[in-house]
């Protein structure tokens, strides 16, 4: 099982603006990071949205953390990437189980554990001790 390339690119982006501590232009953020130009900018839009990132226009424009690196953890990007976190589908709100029973079945208390557990250990991973 892998995080998406996406959350991976999340990540690196968030891990740059961190290590220069500065503002900068997606080019920029994109040649740092490998990744495209093109992905770099959708992806930062999605940080920005989520009020991680912020985003400056003009010639002194470009972007930089919106929080410091001690309040943004690998969970807040993945989910801000991919939407809420749940180890199973079978945890969607809109998901019909076909195992027949009422309630939460065996499967989805089991999966609801291990999604508790992945968030907060997701939680506990900050970029100021990523950084390090």
């Amino acid at each position: 099982m892998h995080i998406t390339l996406e959350s991976d690119y999340a990540v690196r982006i968030v891990s740059c603006l961190v290590r220069e501590n500065k503002r900068l232009d997606a080019k920029t953020i994109s040649e740092k990071t490998c990744v495209s130009l093109r992905f770099s900018l959708k992806i930062l839009r999605k940080l920005v949205a989520a009020d991680l990132v912020k985003s400056f226009k003009g010639t002194q424009g470009g972007y930089e953390l919106a929080k410091t690196p001690s309040e943004i953890s690998l969970y807040d990007i993945i989910e801000t990437v991919e939407g809420t976190y749940h180890f199973s589908r079978c945890l969607d709100s809109d998901y019909e189980c076909s195992c027949g029973k009422s309630g939460m079945c065996c499967y989805q208390r089991a999966f609801s554990n291990i999604t508790d557990i992945v968030k907060t250990e997701l939680k506990k991973y900050t970029f100021d001790k990523l950084s390090d």
